[in-house]
């Protein structure tokens, strides 16, 4: 049993490999993350359409889509839809490092909801990975294309000599700054949501346990868990799209 809240983020070791002095053991946050990849490639392998070709006309081929891709296509059509809305340039050749970044958070969000398991987008090592690799390379990107003109990003058109002074700090601490809201947006509200949760449902089954209470005492304390719980889930599916327009807008700032 988890007493204190922030228990649920600890890293544990599951099992022991230690080799030249160098641990390689399994812990609670790889196993989440393979649990993960493999209930993702599992969808993909269930969604594989059935082809059945027809007796008459062996040519001919026909496509039977089942829930399971019609679940993945839902998937795949929204982050595909956030990519064509807001990069305006060559946007298909981002299609998939977005839709590997929001399949990747939205899975770990939601499987962080399960009870006693570990939810990897709560540890701020995981978001700021993310946050940096994506900021880095959409960096690389804008300065291979537009070599020095790259740093017009930190002057504002039409700037004066005195006001460029003052706008280009400015704009090159908010430029920094985007990778470290991006990355710290996603960790703290997971870490706070789910240890809410934590605390909402030990002080519900606290007053489950009490003697002599109403039927009142005993449906409102589920009722508020459940009402946390959808909140909860709520916050995971918004985090992964408000992750995935941010990465979008930047993407599109850099193109």
């Amino acid at each position: 049993m988890l007493k204190a809240p922030l228990e649920q983020f600890q890293i544990l070791s599951l099992i022991n490999i230690k080799f030249l002095n160098l641990d390689f053991s399994i812990t609670n946050f790889l196993l989440i993350n393979i649990l993960a990849l493999t209930i993702f490639s599992s969808l993909i392998y269930l969604s594989s359409a059935r082809v059945e070709a027809s007796s008459f006309q062996k040519t001919s081929i026909y496509f039977n889509p089942n829930a399971w891709q019609k679940t993945i296509e839902g998937i795949s059509e929204a982050s595909a839809q956030l990519i064509s809305d807001i990069i305006t340039t060559d946007n298909q050749k981002y299609v998939p490092i977005i839709s590997v970044v929001f399949n990747f958070i939205l899975f770990s969000n939601l499987i962080g909801l399960i009870p006693y398991t570990f939810t990897a987008t709560s540890h701020v090592i995981v978001t700021f990975t993310l946050s940096f690799s994506i900021f880095i390379g959409i960096t690389i990107m804008t300065f291979e294309k537009y070599k020095m003109q790259g740093f017009a990003l930190f002057l504002p058109a039409n700037s004066s000599f005195f006001l460029a002074l003052i706008l280009v700090p400015i704009e090159f601490i908010s430029y920094i700054a985007r990778p470290i809201s991006l990355g710290m947006r996603l960790f703290i509200n997971l870490m706070a949501g789910h240890s809410l949760l934590k605390v909402i449902i030990g002080f519900a089954w606290s007053m489950l346990l009490l003697e002599n209470l109403t039927s009142l005492g005993l449906i409102l304390p589920m009722v508020i868990v459940v009402i946390l719980f959808g909140l909860e889930l709520g916050v995971a599916l918004i985090q992964t799209y408000v992750f995935v327009i941010l990465t979008c807008i930047y993407i599109q700032d850099g193109s």
